[in-house]
């Protein structure tokens, strides 16, 4: 059974796409806040939907990669191993 290695820079990428991405939930509830007048506690309170909308996007990102790599599939040069 092969062991299986994930290399240090893949998961500094995922992890640096799951940060700008939760920066960008944040943005948009910031400008919720804004638009709609409320208080600014709403920042905290509704981090739960933001956590949501972060995991929701990483995931509609991952299933497009997938989608992608699925058709690229076909097309990919055969290495001698």
């Amino acid at each position: 059974m092969k062991d299986l290695v994930i290399k240090g820079k893949w998961i500094k990428r995922e992890l640096v796409l799951l940060a700008v991405i939760f920066l960008l939930a944040v943005i948009i509830n910031i400008i919720g806040i804004v638009k709609h007048d409320t208080r600014w506690i709403e920042m905290l309170s509704q981090m739960h939907v933001v956590l949501i909308l972060t995991l929701l996007v990483y995931a509609l990102i991952w299933l497009v990669r997938l989608i992608i790599f699925v058709v690229m599939l076909p097309f990919r040069k055969k290495s001698n191993k």
